[in-house]
């Protein structure tokens, strides 16, 4: 199925779990796919795969923190693959986990400064384009359920995918009747390097859960890409969850 063709995709935290597999996706599915992470090797090489499989793929290291980085991300999508209509704000640490009367404020700060600030960086240097002569696009900004509620030792991913789904909301709403078509998405527990940190934390109840309950990246890989289909535009401005047994079966998971 190549019902993206002619699309152009930017991914953020592709070196892998959830990103490299949303990327290889978009790929497959027909989009051109610029893969960024600050392991510029993990990237470049998944990129060299995509390519070998026929897809169209450029990869660059980049700090999601760091927004003259993210600029410079931004432009070479726009000149390598001829422009930017898809944006997967992906790039995330669930780091530190520790409670809050023990935390390094460097560390909750660096947290913060990937996981909401970093998401603010890639809309604000992919927007200005995708508004630009009504071509409109498509954001979807990985979330969590965490956004929701507290957990032990979280406090900072916490706030940050809070953070994040307000944002969501904000671009919605400042973007609405212009072609801009954003989403939060939150996978769920899937079975990525991020849990494998979590269990070894043995903080609050989600690292206790056994890994062969995780979901497999490939159920999360085939929601998010349904969100950036036409199919998904009853949901635009919306949080969608993994765990809703409705959008799962939209996207034959029931």
């Amino acid at each position: 199925m190549a019902d993206l063709d002619g699309r152009v995709a930017l991914v953020t935290g592709a070196s892998r779990g959830l990103g490299e597999g949303v990327a290889r996706a978009l790929a497959a599915r027909g989009a051109a796919v610029m893969l960024v992470a600050r392991d510029g090797a993990a990237v470049e090489a998944a990129a060299r795969d995509i390519a070998a499989s026929g897809g169209r793929a450029e990869a660059m290291a980049c700090d999601v923190a760091d927004y003259a980085a993210v600029e410079r991300a931004v432009a070479r999508t726009r000149s390598a693959l001829g422009g930017l209509d898809i944006l997967v704000n992906n790039a995330g640490v669930i780091e530190p986990i520790v409670e809050i009367a023990t935390s390094d404020p460097a560390e909750w700060a660096r947290s913060i400064a990937i996981n909401l600030v970093g998401a603010y960086n890639a809309v604000r240097a992919a927007l200005p384009g995708m508004l630009a002569g009504g071509g409109g696009g498509t954001i979807v900004n990985v979330s969590s359920g965490a956004a929701f509620r507290p957990l032990e030792g979280w406090s900072a991913y916490c706030s940050g995918k809070a953070g994040l789904a307000m944002f969501t909301r904000a671009i919605a709403l400042e973007t609405s009747g212009k072609g801009i078509r954003v989403f939060g998405f939150a996978p769920g527990t899937i079975d990525t390097d991020m849990q494998a940190k979590i269990r070894a934390s043995g903080m609050n109840a989600i690292s206790r859960i056994p890994r062969a309950e995780l979901s497999p990246v490939e159920h999360a890989v085939r929601g998010l890409l349904y969100l950036c289909t036409p199919a998904a535009d009853d949901l635009v401005g919306q949080d969608v969850s993994m765990r809703d047994e409705a959008f799962r079966q939209r996207i034959g998971l029931a």
